[in-house]
């Protein structure tokens, strides 16, 4: 039977309702030492719960929490989240990047198919031995604009541990065409390009970059919506919204997702950010401005995250 998987064990995928495919409830990236990126979403229980409640208030239902492991991952965490919060939650598998490899994961120690045999194992086993399971691969990336030897390495594991497994891919490109790069690797590997989520679109708003991803089959994401760290995000979404339309004005909308990516406490309402509402409040009423109908809404925010979402 079709199901998706979420920390709390499988559920139908209507279930999933208005689903957030790209976010974090805490994450750490300030421990590499030389790199500048001092980023974390502090682990505060009480107050994810609050901005989570704003989400469901919003007719949030569902989102996926791609932390990995080096920078966070934390099983036991996500299941008590989605029991208080009333959400699911969808879990992440594989390895971010090359900077946040842990030691432990040995990726430049290991073969190709035992990275892709400890996937499979979270998939059908569970994490370790808390047996809480996996539901996408993801948020898999490259640290440049290009993919370095041991990335390569964790794409085509992840490609093989997709297709036996029946995972969808969600990858981290940003601010380049390394996309385009990393979807090679996945095909390669005989990975289904219907099954690939190009990640931080956005983050390189480049149309004819996204119809050569799209034509190949993949689907794109614009995730960093509502980030303003910087006055080009802040003001780089209006030629953002105008890519989306002519995208969906050509029929793409079927392969377009869209979220968020939270993984920084200013980015909390808690301290006068956006939380995980900003789609909700504010980037979907711009669409609505645009004429872009709820059937087109509902395409990206419900349909398309539950196609990617769902197994079997």
């Amino acid at each position: 039977m079709p199901h998706a998987m979420t920390v709390l064990g499988p559920v139908d995928p209507s279930a999933l309702g208005f689903t957030l495919p790209h976010e974090h409830t805490q994450i750490a990236l300030w421990q590499i030492p030389g790199r500048y990126d001092y980023w974390e979403l502090t682990r505060d229980e009480p107050v994810i719960l609050d901005e989570l409640s704003l989400f469901r208030e919003a007719g949030g239902a569902s989102l996926c929490d791609l932390t990995l492991p080096g920078v966070g991952r934390d099983p036991a965490w996500l299941a008590r989240l989605a029991r208080q919060s009333g959400l699911n939650i969808v879990m992440g598998g594989g390895w971010y990047r090359n900077p946040y490899y842990p030691p432990e994961a040995r990726i430049d120690r290991r073969m190709t198919d035992e990275l892709a045999e400890e996937l499979v194992g979270e998939a059908t086993a569970g994490v370790g031995d808390t047996g809480i399971r996996i539901g996408i691969l993801g948020e898999v990336g490259t640290d440049k604009p290009w993919v370095s030897p041991a990335e390569e390495r964790v794409f085509r594991a992840v490609a093989r541990a997709s297709r036996r497994t029946g995972l969808a891919i969600t990858t981290h490109a940003a601010q380049s065409t390394v996309g385009a790069l990393q979807l090679q690797i996945l095909e390669e590997e005989g990975a289904d390009p219907g099954r690939i989520v190009i990640g931080h679109a956005d983050s390189y708003p480049r149309f004819d970059h996204y119809l050569a991803l799209l034509e190949r089959g993949a689907s794109i994401e614009f995730d960093f919506l509502g980030m303003a760290f910087e006055p080009t995000e802040k003001h780089g979404e209006a030629r953002v919204v105008d890519l989306l339309l002519e995208l969906l004005g050509r029929g793409y909308g079927d392969r377009i997702l869209l979220s968020q990516d939270v993984c920084h406490n200013s980015q909390l309402r808690r301290y006068k950010g956006n939380g995980y509402t900003y789609l909700q409040t504010t980037f979907l009423p711009r669409l609505r401005e645009r004429g872009v109908g709820a059937a087109e809404i509902d395409q990206m925010t419900v349909a398309n995250p539950r196609r990617i979402l769902a197994i079997g």
